[in-house]
This record gives C-alpha cells, sequence and structure tokens, in this order.
C-alpha cells in the first residue's frame, strides 16, 4: 500500500445504485407472486382467475410497501 491510500477514505456506492437495486426487488416480489398465483390458478382448475387475481395484487401491495420503508429509511 502506498501511503496516499492509506488517506483516503473508502468510496461509498452512489445512490442510484440502491434504487436500481430497489427496482430489482420490486420487479422480484411482483413477479414472484403473479407467479404463484398463475401456478395456484392452474393447480384449482376454476374458470375465474382469483388467484391469479389474488396474488398479483397482494404482492404489488407488499412490493411497494417495502419500497416505501425503504425510502422513508433513507431520511
Amino acid at each position: 500500500m502506498t501511503p496516499e491510500s492509506k488517506n483516503t477514505e473508502p468510496k461509498s456506492t452512489p445512490v442510484y445504485v440502491k434504487y436500481i437495486g430497489l427496482s430489482f426487488q420490486l420487479f422480484g416480489v411482483i413477479g414472484g407472486g403473479t407467479w404463484f398465483g398463475w401456478w395456484l390458478q392452474q393447480k384449482s382448475d376454476m374458470k375465474f382467475p382469483v388467484w391469479l387475481l389474488l396474488f398479483c395484487f397482494l404482492s404489488i401491495g407488499i412490493g411497494f410497501y417495502q419500497l416505501w420503508t425503504s425510502i422513508r429509511s433513507d431520511k
């Protein structure tokens, strides 16, 4: 190590990296919930997509709640 590198502080990650991660997390939660609702719907053999709609909207709510709490904790 050179003496110059000892005096420098470690670089922090840019803010946009956190928000890119949050977008992938939101996509994953909504996608996973919708996929699970679709899978459950296929297993139930019902005509009306109750499980698909239920888990789709539930995962949207959970995803946006996680996003809101993460953004709120930044302050």
